[in-house]
């Protein structure tokens, strides 16, 4: 059985439906053909039965062929065709016509005749060897010169008459049979074609695309059935990917540009501190100084874009960091710190109310960091930035230029920067990674014009059950 399924395995699917549909068809018209046969043999041999049980053979004739056994008249040939008369006595003696063949006596034929039975149907084989369906009942004759005798009345037919209609019957549904199983095979083979065409058609879709990496390409749809939703699942993920691949040539492409910039600042600067130490002509201590302060500058500069850029290589979809519970409000505290560091001359002022939030620690401080970052990049000297946290809402409020409005859809784009901060450092990275690490904490940001001028940086995150008491804070 292995070895079959085996080689079934081994078809094409089309073959394989094919040959389950044909296999299918199959046994169905042979459960049809088989009670079909059934039905009319039963019925056949119903029908030939009550014919016997109605034969009705006439007293008259019987008495005839009585006296005839007894040597007391002449018998005339039998008025009943086909069938085969003959009379049974007590002592089981047969009287038969002469153009008869014997039947043989059952118990059940002298039961009958003793009046033990009504009648007795049987099958029996002649002495010509023909089989016979025999019915034998009682009978009362006078012969001559005797008293009244009761005598068993066989009267039979031969099975044949129904074995030929059966036989034929068997061969026209087996010639039936295999018409059907023959046009369901190639209905099948029709049907699997058809059906499997828009397979075929994705299938030489996925093989152009691993051969010529062609995303373009796509597969008409048509119906609402399974395989149109896996050629719109296929025309999904060909799209998916090509967008992802245009993004991921678009991040090569911009990374490229951002690090042209420092790397070219930076090559320029130790060129001139190269060619100082060969020629033996010293910079000034002064431009000295400035210019390795301007390569650590830009160093600094590098290595913070390189790192965004670590982080955005990441999956959209990947986690950066298992998720804590952990305390939002001291998170912002712990960047306020940071913040006031860098903008010394800055006023900031904060309101934190408790909130735990589920999210990775580190990723969500340096979202908080480059938020309130961005506020102090844009501040007025001696500015004033109002950090608020309030039910899961922390809002950044600074007073610097603004952004118009028609530069607000492109924030959180990456390497995106508005014309008035392509001087100041940075990559662009910021506020996309903050946008990114938000989602992926469950919650949303957004940057808002704030009234009287400034902007308003606001995110909004779930909150979290509060941990026990002694659980370590994060």
């Amino acid at each position: 059985m292995t070895g079959p399924l085996r080689r079934i395995r081994a078809l094409p699917l089309r073959s394989r439906l094919a040959l389950l549909v044909a296999t299918a068809v199959a046994v169905a018209v042979a459960a049809v053909a088989a009670a079909c046969w059934f039905v009319t043999r039963a019925q056949l041999e119903h029908q030939a039965d009550a014919t016997l049980r109605n034969s009705n053979i006439d007293e008259r004739y019987l008495t005839n062929l009585y006296n005839y056994c007894l040597g007391n008249a002449q018998i005339q040939p039998s008025p009943y065709s086909g069938l085969t008369v003959q009379l049974i006595d007590a002592q089981g003696t047969v009287c038969l016509a002469p153009d008869s063949s014997k039947l043989p006596v059952t118990e059940a034929d002298l039961a009958v005749v003793n009046r033990e039975g009504s009648g007795a149907l049987h099958t029996e084989t002649d002495a010509d060897g023909v089989t016979m369906r025999v019915f034998t009942y009682r009978v009362t004759v006078f012969g001559s010169g005797l008293p009244r005798t009761d005598l068993g009345v066989s009267v039979a037919r031969p099975l044949s008459e129904t074995g030929k209609p059966l036989s034929t019957l068997a061969w026209v549904l087996l010639l039936v049979s295999g018409i059907g199983v023959i046009g369901a095979g190639a209905a099948g083979l029709w049907v699997a074609r058809s059906g499997l065409r828009p397979v075929d058609e994705l299938t030489e879709a996925v093989e152009h695309v691993a051969r010529t990496e062609d995303l373009t390409v796509r597969i008409p749809v048509e119906g609402e059935d399974e395989i149109a939703r896996l050629s719109e699942s296929f025309n999904s993920m060909a799209a998916s990917l090509a967008t992802s691949r245009d993004r991921q040539a678009q991040l090569i492409a911009d990374a490229g540009h951002e690090l042209r910039t420092p790397l070219t600042s930076l090559r320029t600067n130790v060129e001139l501190l190269a060619r100082s130490d060969e020629t033996g002509r010293a910079i000034p201590p002064d431009d000295r100084k400035a210019l390795m302060s301007s390569v650590k500058a830009q160093m600094t500069e590098l290595a913070s874009l390189i790192g965004d850029l670590q982080e955005l290589a990441r999956p959209d979809a990947a986690q950066p960091g298992p998720l804590q519970v952990v305390a939002l409000h001291d998170i912002t505290r712990t960047a306020l710190e940071r913040a006031r560091l860098r903008g010394p001359e800055l006023t900031i002022t904060a309101e934190l109310a408790p909130w735990y939030v589920r999210a990775e620690p580190a990723a969500l401080e340096r979202a908080v960091v480059n938020v309130l970052d961005n506020a102090v990049k844009f501040s007025p000297q001696r500015g004033t930035i109002d950090v608020v946290l309030h039910r899961g809402e922390l809002t950044v409020r600074d007073r610097g230029p603004g952004i118009p409005a028609d530069e607000l859809p492109h924030v959180f784009e990456r390497f995106w920067r508005s014309p008035s901060a392509r001087q100041l450092p940075g990559s662009g990275l910021g506020l996309s990674i903050v946008a990114r690490t938000v989602q992926q904490a469950g919650g949303e940001i957004a940057l808002l014009p704030a009234t009287g001028g400034g902007t308003e940086a606001v995110i909004r995150l779930p909150g979290a059950p509060q941990p026990p008491p002694d659980a370590p804070r994060t």
